[in-house]
C-alpha cells in the first residue's frame, strides 16, 4: 500500500480553505481542533470558545465540500471545536468574519439578528449567525419548522430567543401571525386595536433590512472543485507531535491499517473520541479517518430494505430515510419511522452534520438513541477485516453480549442494513431527557411486536432499552414469555412485572434518578401497548377495541412550534425631537459587532510578545491537609516554563476569607492549589496532569442538613420580625408546617472566565484585563497580591460574554493567580477557563432549604408565619451574608403578613464556594413563599389566585423591616396580568382539558412580584463618569458600569445624546477601565443604568453649561462650531460626572431600615402541559405584565425581562447540580447540565410594560428591571404544580403535598403517582450508596 511511500517521503500538506483563502498547513497536529487553529493561528476571533463539546454553538462555522460523483456542492453547520483540521483537506471553512464586516458589507443574518435586538452579551451571536447562515445557504426561504431545527444546538443565556427567532423569522416566506384566529385573539387584529393608545408594538422595523441574495454569497473554491475531481485518491498521512492521522482512499487500504493499528481508533465526526481526548485525557498515538471511503457513504435501497454506509452523517441518514417514508407503502417504514422520531432530537444540527451512523453503533453507549431501534428492528452489520467479511445482527451483540457475535479490534463496520418492516408488524421508539432537544436521554427505548396475521397473537416481540445498564440492553425473557399471549390488559401487566425483574438497575446506579429510570421502563412499554392498540383498532375496529380518547391523547408527543410573541411598550411623547433617542427601542450599540465577530472579548485579544499560558491544578479533595506537593515531573514537559504556588506570592494571598492559591489545607474539590506556566495552552494543561499532590483527608460537610447537626454556618443569624407571632397563631383557623428544598443553579455564562495580565516593564506597573463585573475589586487584590499600590494596576474591561453575577467575585482571584504567574515570570500571562474547569471552580446560585409554620383561617387570609430559611453558602463566604440577608428581607414577596418572622443562616460546607447570581436569592426565597401561599390554597379548597389576591399588598403600606411601600403599581400589574392573559376563561379550559384527559393535563397559574432593586448601602450606589468632547465634536463617554449584556452601554450612550442634545452617532464609549473612572462599584443588583446614567447625566449637564454662552451667542451655529469655539475660548471640554448613590441602610439590631431605594413590580402567567407517564412538560404561553416605569431602551428591558425569565424557567424546571457523596460536581458541561434552549420558550409569549408609570427617584423616572424577570419563572413552576395537583385528584391522592425545585421530568413523573409507580421496586435509604446526594 502507499503508507510507506508516504512516510518515506514526510507528512502530507493539509489544504483546505477558510473565507476563500487558501491554506496549505505543511505541518497539520491531528490534536488540533478547527477552533484553535482558526483562533490562534489564523487570528479569527469571531469564532467562540463556549464548551470545547460540541453542546453550545459558540463555535460554529459552515463547512463546505463537493462531491463529485454527484456534481453537487454540500454546505452545513459544523463545531468547530470538534472538528480535527487534519478531516477538513479538500474542504471550504466559512467563518462569520467570512459573511460580512462592518469595514465592507454586512449580511443580511447579521443585520437582522443585531436590528431584531436578537444579541445582548453577544457571545453566542457568531454561532447563531452560521446557524441561520448555513441553513439559508441550502434554503434561501426556509419554514418556521426549518429555523428551529437549524437553531437547536446553539444555546444563549442572555435572550431568551425570542428576539433571535424575530431575526430569523423574517427570511420566512410563511406569516408570523399567532394562529389564534379561532379564538377572535389574532395578534395582527391586537395591533389594530393598540393603534388609538399610546403604545407600541414593534422593536424594530423590517422595511430597513436589506433583501437576502443568494447570488452575492461565496462561490466554492474552483481549485478544491478540480483537486476533487482530478487528483487521484491517495492516502494522507499528518504527522503530530504525539499522534499519526491517517486518511486511507479505500476499503483495502483502511482493513491493512486497522490490522497494523489494531486499537487506532476510526474517526468520521469526532463527537465520541474527541470529547473523551479532551475532558477524559485519553490519548490514541494513531487516528484513523475512513471518511473519504466510498463504501463506508454508500446509501443503497434493496428489496427488504436500506443499506446505509458507516460513515454517513445522521443528517444525511434522517434525509434518506425521509425520503424513503414518502416514497414506499406505511407498513413498509415503521423502522425507518422510528428511527427519524429518534434523528428529530439527537444532538443539535451540528452534531448530526458531522456525527456518524457508524460511530453512533460501534461506540456502545448506553445513551444511544438510535441503537434501541437498530436492534430491535433487527438491522445487520456488515463488518470488514482482512480475513473477510461478516454480517451480523445488532440484536444479537445487545441481546447476548458476548461469544461470536463480540466484535475483533481488527474488524470495521462498512454498511448497516434496515429492513422493511412487515405486515403485522409495528415498531415504535421513545426517550426522555432532561431537555426535549440536544440532550442526552435519561433513557430511551425501542419496541417492536409481530403479530400472526389477522390476530393480535404475539409471534414475535423486542424490547431494548438505553440509559439504564452500561450499554444498551435486552429484555429478551420478558419477550421469549410472552410469544403467543394476546394483545391485553392482562399481557401489560405480566410484561411489566417480567420486564422490572428482568431489566434491573441497583440504587447506586451511576446517573442517579434511580426510581425514576425504572418508571420509565414500564411507562415506555404501556405507551407502546397502547400505540399497537390504537393500531391493531384502525387495521380491524370489530377484532380490537379502540382505546378511550381519555388514554389517546398521551399517544401524541409534545411537537415543537415556532413560538409567537409580542411586546407592548408606551410610545415616546410626539413631541420629542426625533434625534432624541431615550424611550426608542435602540439596538444594542455593539450588536453589528456581535453579529460580524468583531466585538472583542478578553480572550480574543491578539496575542501579546513573550506571553505564557496558564492552566490551573485543583483539589480533587473536598476536605484535606495537603501533605506535599511535587511539580518535578510537570517541570520537565517541553515548554512548561514554572509552577506557580501560594509560596510565590510576594504579598496578600487574596483575602482574609478566600485564598487564591490554597495553602496548607483544600477546603473543597475544585480549589487552586497551584499553576503551571507554558508556551502554549496545550504544554501548560500537559504540566497540570504532571502535578502530583499528596492529601491527609478530613472530614467534609456537604448538605445544609449536616451543616446544621454540626452548627457550621458563616456569621450570625439573620431575622426580622413584625407583630406577634404567638398571638397570629391563636386567631388562626388552621395552622400548617412544612419545607422546601430549591436546587442551585450555575451561572453558564456562554464566555467562560478569562484574564489576560502583562507586565509593563517599569514601576511594577500592570495591565490586567479581565471579564468581571467588578474592575475595582481585581485591581485591589491584584495589588494586595503583588504589594504593589492599586494606582499601579490597570485594569480594563471591553465587555463581558454574560455574567449574571457569577463575575462578581471570582474573577478577581483569578487575576491574581495570573498576575503572580506574571510577576514571577516576568512575562505576560493569558488564563482561560475551560468550561468543566469554570463550573467546577466557581459555585453559583446557592441551594436552599426553608421550612414554614403558617396560619390562616377559613377565608384565606394568612395570620402568622414563622420561617427559617438555610442557604447552602460552600467553603467561603463570598457573597453568602448579602445573600442570606436578601433571603431574609425578600420573604415576604408581594403579600401583607400582619405577623411574621424570618430567620435565615448561611451554612458552612466543603463545597465550591456559592456566590451572586441574578435575583440575589430572591429567587430562592420568593419560590419558598409562593409554595406554602400554595399549600394553604389547597388545605382551604380555595383557588391559588384567590388566596394570593385576598393576602397582596395594597395601597401605601410598611415592609416588615418599616420601609413604606406604594403597591399601587402591584395591583395594576396584578390586574391587567389577569385580563391580558385571559386567566379566567383560560382556567376553565384547563379544567375541561384535564376532564377529557387522563395521561395528559394542563396547568395554569398566576404570580404577582414585588422586587427589590439595589443594595441594602448606600456606598453601593455611588457612581462616576468621565465625558469628554473632542475639538471634531466628536464625544467619548466612560463610566464605572460593565456591559455584561444588560446594554448598559448603549443606555449611557442615549442618555449623553440627549443631555448633550448632540445625534447618537457623535457619541462613543471605548471600555471600562481602573484609570479613567477610579473605585467603581459592581455593577450588580439591577441599579447599574440607574446609578451610572445619573454620572453621565450630570458630567454631560456640566458641560452643556460651560457651552450655553457659547451657545447662546451663536444659536443658529452648528455642534462642531461651539465646540470650537469652546476650545478657542480654552473652556473645559472634559468633566467629570459623580452620583453620590441612593439612600439605603438596614439595622439588623432593630430589624428596621430602609433597605432599598425602589420596588418594580410584575405578575406573569404560564399555562403547561404536563405527560404523566414521563414527567415531559411543554410551556404553552407566558403573559408577563412588568411595571418598568419609563423605560429608556424597551427593547433592552424587554430583552432583559424576557431573557431572566427563561433563566428562572432553567432555575425552577431543568438546571439540576449533582454532586458526588465525596463532594466531587458531576455536572461540569453542556452535556450533564442543561439550561434551557428554543424549544423550552413558551409558544406563546408576551411582555406588557405597564404604562403611565414614574419613579420619581431614578433617571427619567426608569426603573431597573435585569433580574426581577427571572422569579416570574416560576409561573411555570405552579402551572406544573396546578397540573400536578390535577392528575393527583384524579387518581385519589388527596390533601397537601410539596414539589421541590427544579421541577425536572423525574419530579414530575414521580409526583404524578399511578400504578406505575407502585409497582416498581423502591430501595430503602441505607441499604446502598447513592450515586449523588442532596445538597440542599
Amino acid at each position: 500500500m502507499s503508507l510507506p511511500a508516504a512516510r518515506a517521503a514526510g507528512p502530507d500538506e493539509l489544504i483546505f480553505y477558510v473565507n476563500g483563502r487558501k491554506i496549505v498547513e505543511k505541518n497539520a497536529d491531528p490534536e488540533q481542533m478547527l477552533l484553535s487553529y482558526l483562533r490562534k493561528r489564523l487570528r479569527l476571533t469571531g469564532t467562540k470558545y463556549g464548551c470545547g463539546g460540541g453542546g453550545c454553538g459558540a463555535c460554529t462555522v459552515m463547512i463546505s465540500t463537493y462531491e463529485p460523483v454527484s456534481k453537487k456542492i454540500r454546505h452545513y453547520s459544523a463545531n468547530a471545536c470538534l472538528l480535527p483540521i487534519c478531516s477538513l483537506h479538500d474542504f471550504a471553512v466559512t467563518t462569520v468574519e467570512g459573511i460580512g464586516c462592518t469595514k465592507t458589507r454586512i449580511h443580511p443574518v447579521q443585520e437582522r439578528l443585531a436590528k431584531c435586538h436578537g444579541s445582548q452579551c453577544g457571545f453566542c451571536t457568531p454561532g447563531m449567525v452560521m446557524s441561520m447562515y448555513a441553513l439559508l445557504r441550502n434554503h434561501p426561504e426556509p419554514s418556521m419548522e426549518q429555523i428551529t431545527e437549524a437553531l437547536a444546538g446553539n444555546l444563549c443565556r442572555c435572550t431568551g430567543y425570542r428576539p433571535i427567532l424575530d431575526g430569523c423569522k423574517t427570511f420566512c416566506k410563511e406569516p408570523f401571525c399567532c394562529q389564534s384566529k379561532e379564538n377572535g385573539n389574532c395578534c395582527l387584529d391586537r395591533e389594530d386595536k393598540l393603534k388609538g393608545e399610546k403604545i407600541s408594538t414593534k422593536l424594530f422595523s423590517a422595511d430597513e433590512f436589506q433583501p437576502l441574495d443568494p447570488t452575492q454569497e461565496f462561490i466554492f473554491p474552483p481549485e478544491l472543485m478540480t483537486m476533487t475531481e482530478n487528483q487521484p485518491k491517495r492516502t494522507l498521512v499528518f504527522q503530530g507531535e504525539r499522534t499519526t492521522w491517517i486518511s486511507p482512499a479505500s476499503l483495502k487500504e483502511l482493513l491493512e491499517l486497522k490490522a497494523k493499528y489494531p486499537k487506532a481508533p476510526l474517526v468520521v465526526g469526532n463527537t465520541s473520541v474527541g470529547p473523551e481526548m479532551k475532558f477524559k485525557g485519553v490519548h490514541h498515538p494513531v487516528i484513523i479517518s475512513p471518511a473519504r471511503i466510498l463504501d463506508l457513504n454508500v446509501v443503497r435501497s434493496t428489496d427488504n430494505g436500506l443499506t446505509l454506509g458507516a460513515a454517513c452523517s445522521l443528517a444525511a441518514m434522517k434525509d434518506v430515510l425521509t425520503n424513503t417514508v414518502s416514497e414506499l407503502p406505511g407498513e413498509k417504514t415503521k423502522i425507518f419511522r422510528a428511527l427519524l422520531h429518534q434523528l428529530k432530537t439527537l444532538g443539535g444540527q451540528q452534531i448530526r452534520n458531522i456525527s456518524s451512523l457508524g460511530g453512533n453503533i460501534m461506540s456502545r453507549k448506553s445513551t444511544s438513541d438510535l441503537n434501541p431501534i437498530l436492534a430491535v428492528g433487527n438491522c445487520t452489520l456488515n463488518l470488514a477485516s482482512r480475513e473477510g467479511t461478516r454480517w451480523i445482527s445488532l440484536s444479537d451483540i445487545f441481546a447476548n453480549g458476548v461469544g461470536n457475535n463480540t466484535l475483533t479490534p481488527e474488524e470495521v463496520l462498512v454498511s448497516v442494513h434496515i429492513p422493511h418492516s412487515r405486515k403485522g408488524e409495528f415498531v415504535s421508539a421513545f426517550r426522555q431527557a432532561q431537555r426535549r432537544e440536544n440532550a442526552l436521554p435519561i433513557a430511551n427505548a425501542g419496541m417492536r411486536v409481530l403479530f400472526a396475521e389477522g390476530t393480535d397473537i404475539i409471534m414475535d416481540f423486542g424490547i431494548f432499552y438505553g440509559g439504564i445498564g452500561s450499554t444498551t440492553v435486552c429484555a429478551k425473557q420478558t419477550c421469549r414469555a410472552l410469544i403467543g399471549r394476546h394483545w391485553n390488559e392482562q399481557m401489560l401487566d405480566e410484561a411489566c412485572r417480567l420486564v422490572l425483574k428482568e431489566v434491573s438497575l441497583p440504587g447506586s446506579a451511576p446517573g442517579g434518578k434511580v426510581e425514576y429510570r425504572r418508571t420509565l421502563i414500564v411507562s415506555f412499554l404501556f405507551k407502546f401497548y397502547l400505540e399497537v392498540l390504537q393500531s391493531l383498532n384502525r387495521m380491524d375496529p370489530h377484532r380490537c377495541p379502540d382505546i378511550s380518547e381519555k388514554h389517546g391523547s398521551v399517544l401524541q408527543d409534545f411537537q415543537p412550534k415556532m413560538p409567537q410573541s409580542e411586546q407592548i411598550y408606551q410610545e415616546v411623547n410626539p413631541e420629542q425631537l426625533p434625534r432624541d433617542p431615550v424611550g426608542r427601542p435602540i439596538m444594542h450599540q455593539a450588536g453589528i459587532k456581535h453579529a460580524t465577530g468583531e466585538a472583542l472579548y478578553c480572550d480574543d485579544i491578539r496575542a501579546v510578545d513573550e506571553e505564557l499560558f496558564l492552566a490551573v491544578v485543583t483539589s480533587s479533595r473536598a476536605h484535606a491537609k495537603i501533605v506535599t506537593i511535587d511539580v518535578s515531573e510537570a517541570l520537565k514537559v517541553p515548554r512548561v516554563v514554572d509552577v506557580v504556588t501560594a509560596e510565590d506570592v510576594p504579598g496578600k494571598n487574596g483575602t482574609e476569607d478566600e485564598q487564591a492559591y490554597a495553602k496548607d489545607e483544600v477546603i473543597c474539590v475544585g480549589q487552586i492549589v497551584c499553576a503551571v506556566v507554558a508556551e502554549s495552552a496545550v504544554q501548560a494543561k500537559r504540566g497540570v496532569e504532571k502535578v502530583k499532590i499528596e492529601y491527609e483527608d478530613l472530614e467534609p460537610i456537604l448538605t445544609i442538613e449536616d451543616a446544621i447537626k454540626h452548627n457550621s454556618y458563616f456569621g450570625k443569624e439573620k431575622k426580622i420580625e413584625q407583630g406577634n407571632i404567638e398571638e397570629g397563631f391563636k386567631s388562626a383557623d388552621e395552622i400548617i408546617e412544612g419545607e422546601i428544598h430549591i436546587g442551585g443553579q450555575e451561572h453558564f455564562y456562554l464566555e467562560t472566565n478569562s484574564v489576560l495580565v502583562v507586565p509593563r516593564g517599569e514601576d511594577n506597573e500592570m495591565d490586567v484585563h479581565v471579564s468581571t463585573q467588578d474592575a475595582a475589586r481585581v485591581q485591589e487584590l491584584v495589588a494586595l497580591a503583588l504589594d504593589v499600590q492599586s494606582s499601579k494596576i490597570m485594569c480594563h474591561t471591553k465587555r463581558v460574554g454574560g455574567a449574571f453575577g457569577g463575575k462578581v467575585t471570582k474573577p478577581a482571584f483569578f487575576a491574581v493567580v495570573a498576575a503572580v504567574a506574571a510577576n514571577k515570570t516576568g512575562r505576560p500571562i493569558r488564563f482561560t477557563l475551560e468550561r468543566d474547569e469554570d463550573m467546577l471552580i466557581t459555585g453559583g446560585r446557592h441551594p436552599f432549604y426553608g421550612k414554614y409554620k403558617v396560619g390562616f383561617t377559613n377565608d384565606g387570609r394568612i395570620t402568622a408565619a414563622d420561617i427559617e430559611s438555610y442557604i447552602n453558602a460552600g467553603c467561603t463566604l463570598d457573597e453568602s451574608g448579602l445573600v442570606i440577608d436578601y433571603v431574609v428581607l425578600k420573604t415576604d414577596n408581594a403579600y401583607k403578613i400582619p405577623n411574621l418572622r424570618v430567620r435565615g443562616r448561611a451554612c458552612k460546607t466543603n463545597l465550591p464556594s456559592n456566590t451572586a447570581f441574578r435575583g440575589f436569592g430572591f429567587p430562592q426565597s420568593g419560590l419558598f413563599t409562593e409554595s406554602w401561599i400554595a399549600t394553604v390554597a389547597t388545605q382551604t379548597g380555595l383557588p391559588h389566585e384567590k388566596i394570593r389576591e385576598i393576602n397582596m399588598y395594597k395601597g401605601v403600606n410598611l415592609t416588615p423591616f418599616k420601609e413604606e411601600l406604594d403597591a399601587t403599581n402591584l395591583v395594576k400589574c396584578w390586574k391587567e396580568c389577569m385580563e391580558k392573559s385571559e386567566y379566567y376563561s383560560r382556567k376553565t379550559a384547563v379544567e375541561e382539558f384535564n376532564k377529557q384527559n387522563y395521561w395528559k393535563k394542563k396547568g395554569i397559574a398566576i404570580i404577582p412580584m414585588k422586587f427589590s432593586v439595589g443594595f441594602n448601602a448606600t456606598l453601593y450606589h455611588q457612581a462616576a463618569a468621565l465625558v469628554h468632547i473632542y475639538t471634531d465634536g466628536s464625544v467619548l463617554v466612560t463610566h464605572g458600569g460593565i456591559e455584561l449584556g444588560q446594554g448598559i452601554h448603549t443606555k449611557m450612550l442615549q442618555i449623553a445624546s440627549r443631555e448633550l442634545k448632540v445625534p447618537l452617532s457623535y457619541v462613543h464609549l471605548c471600555e471600562t477601565s481602573t484609570i479613567t473612572v477610579p473605585n467603581a462599584i459592581v455593577t450588580a443588583g439591577s441599579i447599574g443604568s440607574d446609578v451610572n446614567g445619573k454620572a453621565v447625566q450630570n458630567a454631560c449637564q456640566i458641560l452643556r453649561k460651560r457651552l450655553e454662552p457659547i451657545i447662546n451667542k451663536n444659536p443658529e451655529g452648528k455642534w462642531e462650531d461651539w465646540i470650537t469655539e469652546a476650545h478657542q475660548q480654552s473652556v473645559s471640554l472634559s468633566a467629570t460626572g459623580y452620583f453620590r448613590g441612593y439612600v439605603a441602610n438596614m439595622n439588623w439590631d432593630t430589624g428596621e431600615g430602609q433597605a432599598f431605594p425602589y420596588f418594580v413590580f410584575g405578575a406573569a402567567c404560564s399555562e403547561v402541559e404536563i405527560d404523566c407517564l414521563t414527567g415531559d412538560h411543554k410551556n404553552i404561553r407566558t403573559d408577563i405584565v412588568m411595571d418598568a416605569c419609563f423605560s429608556i431602551n424597551p427593547a433592552v428591558d424587554i430583552g432583559q425581562i424576557e431573557g431572566a425569565f427563561v433563566q428562572g424557567v432553567g432555575l425552577y424546571t431543568m438546571e439540576e447540580i449533582k454532586f458526588s457523596p465525596e463532594g466531587e460536581q458531576y455536572t461540569l458541561g453542556p452535556d450533564a447540565y442543561k439550561i434551557p434552549a428554543v424549544c423550552d420558550i413558551p409558544e406563546q409569549f408576551r411582555v406588557y410594560l405597564l404604562p403611565n408609570s414614574r419613579n420619581p427617584i431614578a433617571i427619567y423616572s426608569s426603573k431597573g428591571v435585569g433580574e426581577a424577570g427571572l422569579f416570574l419563572g416560576c409561573s411555570v413552576f405552579f402551572a406544573i404544580w396546578d397540573a400536578v395537583a390535577a392528575v393527583r385528584k384524579e387518581r385519589g391522592l388527596t390533601g397537601t403535598f410539596t414539589l421541590n425545585s427544579p421541577l425536572t421530568p423525574e419530579r414530575i413523573r414521580m409526583a404524578c403517582g399511578d400504578n406505575f409507580t407502585e409497582m416498581i421496586p423502591k430501595d430503602k435509604p441505607g441499604t446502598y450508596k447513592p450515586w449523588a446526594i442532596d445538597i440542599a
